[in-house]
């Protein structure tokens, strides 16, 4: 007995001696009064109530962490004006820091929003880069702020009011992006009509005003073609966007004004748009470069159009800068790079995008529509006249 009396007094001894704990407290034996993980909560030392933090951060978490009323945790989160800046970032960075997520379903509840925005967005092949440099301008704008993105195919050959009707109809948004509009279009119809905030890459023709960012595609019209006839081009022509679309009258209309301000010839394609694949465009040009009085100056609203024409004229042995010329719209910077005697006008979709992203948030916050519009001028790539 007394032996092992002694061989218990030496273990005590020895966990009597192991060093002092990480926070503060020496290791006990299990049996003895005061446990170890309580030890670990109650001590000075210890980071505030880490062990309310093992599982999901919330906004308690934050609170213990940053010191802050909780009521100002969620302020701060939701970008309130009246929580100072210095507050706002604190607290933005801890959450970041923690992967701290919001209850999208009980904000919801709370607040009658789903912090998304909706986009409609197409598949244009003729822009190069659209959706990517509109979607990353709306990340551009919407990174300080709870909403995320959700994306839903759109299809050239219709305004697909259906998608529209369905998030409304299904609350599953608290704002709606789309392009492409047509004068009367009826995805803006369905949201004006119902007051559910919404921003258009491109106008219409309603008298109630709306929120939207456009090109202004007659000053491209206008400066391409002007820029054509100036180069010494007799005969000048366009590829349009489908005539259902709004800024088809916009490109014609510039167009127009710059051959009746000069008196040149000009043709435009009865058979051909803005849509139809790059094949089709390139064997019209071909085929139109073999016959009589052919056009020598051409004002491509894409990448891809222009592509195409120099692949047609190239395979009648037609040289570019010397038997013709080409003014193209760019919008990825790629085209001047691979054909530097393209001159160019450019577009910027990133822009676009972000301005979008801001003028919806300010929709959803209640600004009037009328004060939320945009038209981004065009960039020459060639000395104004």
């Amino acid at each position: 007995m007394r032996c092992m009396e002694n061989v218990l007094n030496s273990v005590r001894r020895k966990i009597a001696e192991r060093p002092v704990g990480r926070y503060g407290a020496a290791y006990r034996l299990p049996s003895e009064e005061t446990h170890p993980v309580s030890r670990i909560e109650k001590s000075a030392d210890s980071e505030p109530a880490r062990s309310s933090r093992a599982g999901k951060p919330t906004l308690k978490t934050i609170s213990e962490i940053t010191g802050l009323a909780i009521t100002t945790v969620s302020r701060a989160l939701g970008n309130a004006p009246q929580i100072s800046e210095a507050t706002r970032r604190r607290v933005h960075e801890v959450a970041a820091e923690i992967g701290y997520l919001p209850d999208r379903a009980a904000q919801r509840l709370k607040t009658g929003r789903t912090n998304v925005i909706s986009v409609l967005l197409d598949p244009h092949e003729e822009i190069l880069g659209f959706g990517t440099s509109i979607m990353h301008g709306l990340a551009r704008a919407l990174q300080a702020t709870p909403y995320h993105l959700i994306v839903t195919p759109s299809f050239l050959e219709g305004s697909n009011v259906e998608a529209a009707s369905y998030i409304i109809r299904n609350g599953m948004a608290d704002g709606l992006i789309f392009s492409r509009t047509e004068p009367f279009d009826p995805r803006v119809r369905l949201l004006l009509e119902n007051g559910f905030p919404f921003v258009t890459h491109g106008r219409t023709e309603f008298s109630t005003p709306h929120a939207f960012v456009d090109y202004d595609n007659f000053a491209f019209a206008y400066a391409a073609t002007r820029r054509l006839i100036e180069k010494g081009r007799r005969k000048v022509t366009i590829i349009l966007p489908p005539k259902r679309l709004t800024f088809y009258q916009h490109m014609l209309h510039g167009f127009m004004t710059a051959v009746r301000e000069a008196g040149a010839a000009y043709e435009i394609p009865e058979n051909l748009d803005l849509d139809s694949p790059a094949d089709a465009i390139r064997d019209y040009v071909r085929r139109r470069s073999g016959e009589a009085d052919p056009p020598d100056g051409f004002a491509c609203p894409g990448e891809v159009s222009a592509l195409a024409t120099i692949t047609g004229m190239s395979d009648n042995g037609l040289a570019l800068g010397g038997q013709y010329d080409i003014v193209a719209k760019q919008t990825s910077r790629l085209l001047s790079q691979i054909q530097p005697k393209v001159e160019t006008i450019y577009e910027d979709l990133t822009a676009a995008g972000e301005a979008m992203g801001r003028l919806l948030l300010r929709r959803i916050a209640g600004e009037a529509a009328e004060e939320l519009t945009l038209l981004q001028g065009p960039q020459l790539g060639f000395p104004a006249a």
